[in-house]
């Protein structure tokens, strides 16, 4: 009894282990099938939306035509072609200036009449005398014949008189002879403040300026 049950049990697992060996030859040689090729998705039909239906318009009446005006010329705007130009902005020159000039001097008074003073060196005699300009006057062998007198003006520096002054020498002509040729001894500028500046230089004689006056001579004391 045990013996059948073993032997039993020992076809039982002959059977099964042949029946599973049988399942798995079969799997293996049976051809597999390739995987279907999956097929992209559809895209959506696009929504088309009816467009209502015009109405075909009928026959029209024709308008009365008007008669033309006479078109009115209007003024055609200038355009940036047309425009006239745009003048440049004139351009700032520099205003000329002069320079401030130097003020004038104020020019010298003039005067008439000289008042001039001699000494005669051997007898010391002296004697003053008015020497009208451009006048000659006789001291003694001297002729004195001024040409200006002036007095120096308000803005120099020293006041004083000056006057231009010549003198020629010649002797009185004697009795029945011919007096002798005159010769000039001095020529220049006297002044009054200072005789010594420049000075007549004669043996006899010495002569120099007093001042300048507007007045007429009293008389020619001084001729002899």
């Amino acid at each position: 009894m045990t013996n059948r049950r073993f032997l039993t049990g020992m076809a039982v697992l002959v059977l099964a282990g042949s029946l599973a060996g049988g399942g798995a030859w079969a799997l293996q040689n049976t051809p597999q099938q390739p995987p279907a090729a999956q097929t992209p998705p559809t895209p959506p039909a696009p929504i088309v939306v009816p467009q209502q239906s015009r109405p075909v318009p009928g026959p029209r009446a024709a308008a009365p035509v008007a008669a033309p005006q006479p078109a009115t010329q209007q003024p055609t705007p200038p355009t940036a072609s047309t425009a006239a130009p745009s003048q440049p902005a004139p351009v700032a020159k520099p205003v000329a200036t002069t320079p401030d000039k130097p003020a004038e001097p104020i020019k010298r008074a003039r005067s008439s009449v000289a008042i001039l003073q001699a000494l005669d060196k051997v007898t010391t005699e002296t004697m003053r005398f008015e020497a009208p300009v451009g006048q000659p006057i006789r001291y003694k062998t001297l002729i004195f014949t001024v040409r200006a007198c002036e007095t120096t003006a308000p803005d120099e520096d020293a006041p004083d008189s000056v006057a231009y002054v010549t003198v020629d020498t010649q002797p009185k002509a004697l009795p029945g002879r011919v007096a002798p040729p005159g010769r000039q001894i001095y020529k220049g500028w006297m002044y009054a403040n200072s005789p010594g500046l420049n000075p007549l230089e004669h043996p006899v004689y010495d002569a120099w300026l007093i001042a300048c006056k507007t007045s007429a001579p009293v008389a020619p004391a001084a001729s002899r």
